[in-house]
């Protein structure tokens, strides 16, 4: 016989950065909840990330509700292994209900509730929190040839550190943060090209984290406003676009005043040796190392029907405009501003919280 569904009134599906920040205003509610965390241990996706990797923002602004991340020895701005031992006490310090691992394959509509399938039996939720991030789904764009590359294929999922690529000859794709810092990492012990759609622009010295953050606060509140997203109040309003595309952290700043940061034109096609541009020239390597991003990870709600055209969830705020019972957090700007930033994914919750509280009673 089937167990029948446990019920439950708020269901979290995710145990990361935003999953917890959920967790933490749903325990101040007093809620009925889980979380559902398909990892076997608390950090979420950072504990799967390279060994060098940094936060852009000091840790006093990459901190979630309610306790502040300890500043690194000597100042600086935190580490993957430490952002993982933030999440792990901060879950441990208000005694969060998490469930690992517990992966879910579906969610389905019920009579009145949502049902939540898991690999360790079912779900009956009035509300369901989805944030299970997007790290799960690495995104690599297609290239004619993709598939008769000889050498090896790599993303920055699945990138540990440089030693791996010693003395190999490695093409660098995107024109983003993990691709800077990679090259950066990478050009003392490696062969080293860099590929990019556009020329890759850093942002100014002073610019980290914490003014994207403000940037993209400003932006959503002017779209919600109904004015342009450039503007607000008749001033100009930079968006991040405008300023640049990569973080000048120091390693990328060092790797910058040292002429390094160079990049050439995005290839056409890819060889059984390597790459090839549209003028026929070509560039033998071992290793196309891919910089470009992940899609969000949303399959488990595929039985909703809810996607749009361009494979999100349409929302008002964090809400599935299809399924009110649905909310969606840490994906990205359509689901918060910044929400996929520890301080973003906080900053929303607290909102969805007090949405998702008040649709209870």
């Amino acid at each position: 016989m089937t167990a029948a569904p446990r019920p439950v009134d708020v269901l979290v599906i995710g145990g990361g950065q935003a999953g917890l920040a959920a967790g933490y205003y749903l325990r101040r509610a007093k809620t009925d909840f889980v979380l559902l965390d398909a990892q076997d241990s608390a950090g979420g996706a950072w504990r799967h990330a390279w060994n060098s990797l940094r936060l852009f923002s000091p840790a006093q602004y990459s901190s979630l509700p309610g306790r502040m991340m300890p500043i690194p020895p000597g100042g600086g701005y935190p580490s993957a292994a430490e952002v993982v031992t933030y999440l792990t006490d901060y879950e441990r310090r208000y005694d969060l209900p998490v469930l690992r691992p517990v992966t879910v394959h579906a969610v389905r509509r019920g009579d009145g509730h949502l049902l939540v399938e898991t690999g360790h039996g079912t779900w009956q939720a009035k509300a369901v929190i989805s944030a299970t991030g997007t790290w799960w789904r690495p995104y690599i764009p297609y290239y004619p040839g993709l598939r008769d590359f000889g050498g090896e294929h790599l993303h920055t999922a699945g990138y540990r550190g440089p030693e791996p690529l010693r003395g190999k000859r490695v093409v660098i794709v995107g024109g983003g943060n993990s691709a800077a810092q990679l090259l950066a990492e990478l050009t003392t012990l490696a062969e080293v090209t860099w590929v990019t759609q556009r020329p890759p622009r850093l942002l100014p010295d002073d610019i980290d984290g914490r003014a994207l953050f403000d940037l993209a606060t400003r932006r959503h509140r002017a779209t919600q406003a109904g004015e342009q997203a450039g503007e607000q109040a008749g001033e100009p309003t930079a968006g991040i676009a405008d300023l640049g595309d990569i973080v000048a952290v120091p390693p990328v700043r060092e790797a910058r005043d040292h002429g390094l940061l160079k990049a050439e034109p995005m290839f056409t096609r890819i060889t059984s040796r390597g790459v090839a541009w549209a003028d026929g020239s070509t560039l033998a390597c071992d290793v196309i190392l891919w910089c470009t991003g992940f899609r969000p990870a949303l399959n488990h709600l595929a039985p909703l029907g809810l996607r749009g055209p361009d494979g999100l969830i349409p929302t008002r705020g964090t809400q599935a405009i299809g399924e009110p019972r649905l909310h969606l957090l840490g994906y990205g700007d359509w689901t918060g501003p910044a929400s996929a930033t520890l301080i973003g994914a906080g900053r929303t919750a607290r909102q969805l919280v007090a949405e998702i509280v008040a649709q209870l009673q």
